[in-house]
């Protein structure tokens, strides 16, 4: 990766310039093309320690630079008031087109370490999945492609709130004995129908709850991997693998045995306000029945046992208040990892009158997905940060033209599938292919959009930015048909049409890795 060369480049400079290094060295992609392909502020962190100006700095370090590499760069320049700028030279452009046709979809894969799990959706079992819902679903699965690619051992996981004594689960026994109609929806409605005869044999509103809520988390199962092609590997029972297997007393008995818990008022209170929070917090009731609170941590206790590097945990907006004391509890139990909670806001949608709501009222997930596809919803749901509100336009995700995004980029794959329709006899790897001869600014351009990918999966790992995805797919869709459009791939040239072909391929294997990340299909035809 040539950010990671370049930061070892510059490190290798400082030493033989006599600079201590600092604990992290900046390299970014400027805004303005005339600043270079890179550039580093190195030089102004290091000014006040070694109270010499960032510009003299600056220039010591490009004179090791220049010495130290060979090849990479066309020009090293220093910028006012002490940045250095990097332009890549033509000749290491081109030599990274057959890097990326040999490694395929290897290309962009880290060589991380680790077991991470990654917990997402976990959505009440009361009914199908909502719009909201859909963010959360994308979101794990994409943070989990992403994580995988960069050399983590991912499992994905999903909770099932289904505690037998828990509200919810009463509550939901009550609608299927006709005894209340909390969540009599329409869809519920249809299912208790079908469900009739079985749910005659119960008597008991937790029996019944707990019956129903399995045979909709299969609803919801059969949805996510038919329709969403979303896979989990590890679905955690409240009830079967937290009650039943005694883990919820457990993780109560191994609080009380450290002092971390008290009663008071007849029930019993964690000591998170020791930990951060700003206040106890209840984990066991009056009525002596265990908190949602004292489940998630019995929860957590169990993924840190299984050994994970890494967890983190994809919830709704209305979790928002659950974080602060979900941090002081995961502190009590001592966990040495990394330790994400990632909140996602809002999602609205434009033009939701359009939408038939075969489920009801409320528009469903798959409501949605079947007005605009599968890939359309996975495309505008990861757009923008997670942290934002988020409005699908519905007319823009329907639209058949290059204003749609998503199929602007998939035109692009579907443009290049053209080309190899017209040129049936590729043998990259066969024979010489003369890649020197690509000079032209387009190729260039788009040489320096492939060689990117690694930047952006790196990234993509480390802050789960998401919406880096797709507004890079559009980048790197836009550099190809420009170049489609000025530089003529099939032509009475062998030679350009073969290093020209080569490009078109290292384009297909870093679009298709990239949309593919997003769980986004790459059509052969539009």
């Amino acid at each position: 990766m040539i950010r990671e060369d370049l930061i070892n480049l510059i490190r290798k400079a400082m030493k033989e310039a006599g600079f201590r290094l600092p604990a992290e060295i900046g390299v970014e992609h400027p805004e303005d093309e005339n600043h270079g392909d890179y550039a580093t502020n190195v030089a102004l962190r290091l000014a006040k320690t070694f109270k010499m100006s960032p510009k003299q700095i600056a220039e010591t370090l490009r004179f090791h630079i220049l010495n130290l590499q060979s090849g990479i760069f066309e020009k090293v320049e220093v910028a006012e008031p002490g940045f250095i700028n990097f332009f890549l030279s033509k000749d290491y452009l081109q030599k990274q087109v057959k890097k990326i046709v040999k490694e395929k979809d290897k290309f962009g894969r880290l060589k991380k370490k680790g077991k991470i799990s990654v917990e997402s959706i976990s959505a009440n079992p009361t009914g199908p999945l909502h719009i909201g819902n859909g963010r959360n679903a994308f979101a794990g699965d994409v943070i989990s492609n992403v994580l995988q690619k960069v050399g983590y051992r991912v499992t994905r996981e999903y909770f099932v709130n289904d505690a037998k004594n828990s509200g919810q689960i009463k509550e939901l026994g009550k609608t299927a004995l006709g005894r209340g109609s909390s969540y009599l929806t329409p869809y519920l409605k249809e299912k208790l129908e079908t469900l009739k005869k079985r749910l005659k044999k119960f008597d008991k509103e937790n029996e019944a709850g707990y019956f129903l809520a399995q045979q909709i988390q299969k609803d919801i199962k059969n949805f996510l991997e038919k329709k969403l092609k979303i896979k989990f590997d590890k679905w955690v029972s409240e009830e079967k693998d937290l009650y039943k297997k005694s883990k919820i007393r457990k993780i109560l008995d191994w609080l009380r045995k450290r002092g971390l818990i008290y009663e008071k008022d007849k029930a019993w209170w964690l000591k998170t306000s020791q930990f951060g929070e700003e206040r106890d917090w209840v984990v066991v009731r009056k009525s002596g029945e265990p908190t949602y609170f004292l489940s998630d941590i019995a929860y957590h206790k169990d993924k840190f046992d299984r050994g994970f590097n890494g967890v983190i945990n994809i919830w709704g907006a209305d979790h928002q208040a659950h974080v602060s004391k979900m941090r002081a509890a995961v502190k009590m139990l001592g966990y040495g990892g990394k330790f994400d909670i990632l909140i996602l806001q809002l999602v609205t949608l434009k033009g939701k009158e359009k939408i038939s709501k075969r489920k009801g009222e409320i528009i469903t997930l798959e409501d949605l997905v079947d007005e605009i596809g599968l890939d359309a919803a996975r495309w505008f749901y990861l757009e923008k940060s997670l942290d934002t509100h988020m409005e699908i336009d519905l007319s823009l995700a329907k639209e058949q033209s290059a204003k749609n995004p998503v199929y602007y980029v998939q035109y692009a794959h579907a443009r290049i599938v053209s080309i190899f329709r017209k040129f049936k006899k590729i043998q990259q790897d066969k024979k010489y292919t003369p890649v020197n001869l690509l000079s032209h600014p387009r190729e260039l351009a788009l040489i320096k959009q492939l060689i990117r990918f690694p930047e952006i999966v790196e990234d993509t790992a480390i802050d789960y930015q998401l919406q880096r995805l797709p507004h890079y797919a559009l980048t790197l869709a836009t550099a190809f048909h420009q170049f489609y459009r000025d530089c003529r791939v099939l032509s009475d040239n062998e030679k350009l049409t073969r290093a020209r072909l080569s490009l078109v391929l290292a384009a297909q294997i870093v679009l298709k890795n990239t949309l593919s990340l997003m769980g986004i299909s790459v059509p052969e035809k539009m």
